[in-house]
């Protein structure tokens, strides 16, 4: 009788449910970070109506993965969490901001343009710390015995710095194609113009973090070059290549749905090369899925709960976005 490998099965859940939040709240908080970029009230209006029936359901997949590496892989809980307490502390300020903002703009009148503010500042702090504490998983977490024995400000660094602009980039051009997608007229021809942009500031910063892995995170470059998994390695590039170059083409093209798909390939990539970079470790570069699990009945008990929630958890996110499909005008009624 074949046993099944539960941290393998847990490890796939919790990835899925990190990536699904990449992609449906990295567009969404996007529409935060383009805001500088149109001062128009009515314009701002639309963009955000774009996402206000699902931004909160967006979130649900954030849940999903915290709640499962805590009940799933409780080592690895208890040793990035302490290793990046202050980034993640500022990502929750930034999402309550954000939320908050979110939910009172459409009454405010002569306090607006601070909720704007606020909808902008926590959108970029929520961004970077995310980035932040990518970049921080990847540079490695110093652990004795399975406990973390870093300093408090072991997460700081260049790499994770910049990792987390890369984010920042990386979530507004998600946003710039969702709103290719979901607007019309003069608001689309201005997010086809500003994707332009975008597509390359997101191919250099991909570039730059590429590049700095492989000469300043020698774990992670021997993975790449020296364990066999360049092999699973080497079409990354080649494909972010070929994403980057058909978004420009489908942009010139007036296409609608193609740039935000050929960015969410990116994205898909993008998280492809982590997940080479890591595996099996959880908590790079020492503790692997085994190492780090709990129980074989702990995660059993969880999987059967797990098994009859995901599956309603994805079918109302889906219903969402059938049930607001099409396209977004300023006649359309506010949010409120």
């Amino acid at each position: 009788m074949t046993v099944i490998d539960l941290p393998i099965v847990w490890a796939c859940i919790i990835g899925l449910g990190v990536f699904i939040y990449v992609l449906l709240d990295g567009f969404d908080l996007g529409i935060g970070l383009l805001f500088p970029f149109f001062d128009a009230a009515q314009d701002r209006q639309v963009m955000m109506n774009t996402v206000a029936p699902v931004w909160d359901g967006n979130e649900t997949f954030l849940v999903l993965g915290g709640a499962g590496l805590y009940g799933a892989f409780p080592i690895a809980y208890s040793t990035l969490l302490p290793a990046n307490y202050m980034p993640l502390i500022l990502m929750v300020i930034g999402l309550i901001f954000r939320g908050a903002a979110f939910e009172i703009r459409g009454k405010a009148t002569r306090t607006q343009h601070a909720w704007d503010l606020a909808f902008m500042g926590g959108s970029a702090l929520a961004s970077f710390c995310q980035g932040i504490v990518l970049g921080s998983l990847l540079q490695g977490t110093e652990t004795a015995n399975g406990q973390f024995v870093g300093g408090a400000f072991a997460w700081l660094s260049p790499f994770s710095l910049f990792c987390g602009i890369g984010v920042i980039v990386t979530y507004a051009t998600l946003a710039c194609g969702w709103l290719i997608l979901k607007t019309q007229d003069v608001l689309q021809r201005k997010m086809r113009f500003l994707m332009m942009r975008l597509i390359w500031l997101l191919s250099a910063a991909i570039g730059i973090v590429s590049v700095w892995t492989v000469i300043g995170l020698p774990a992670v470059a021997h993975r790449w070059f020296a364990s066999g998994n360049l092999v699973w390695f080497l079409p990354v590039p080649v494909l972010v290549a070929a994403c980057v170059l058909g978004v420009l083409r489908s942009v010139r093209l007036e296409h609608e749905a193609t740039p935000f798909l050929l960015t969410l390939g990116i994205c898909f990539l993008g998280y492809s090369g982590l997940v080479i970079s890591i595996w099996p470790n959880i908590v790079p570069p020492s503790i692997s899925i085994w190492e780090a699990s709990s129980s074989h009945s702990s995660q059993l008990f969880m999987l059967i709960g797990t098994a009859i929630v995901l599956p309603v958890i994805l079918v109302y996110n889906a219903m969402q976005y059938r049930v607001f499909r099409g396209k977004v005008t300023e006649r359309d009624p506010g949010y409120h």
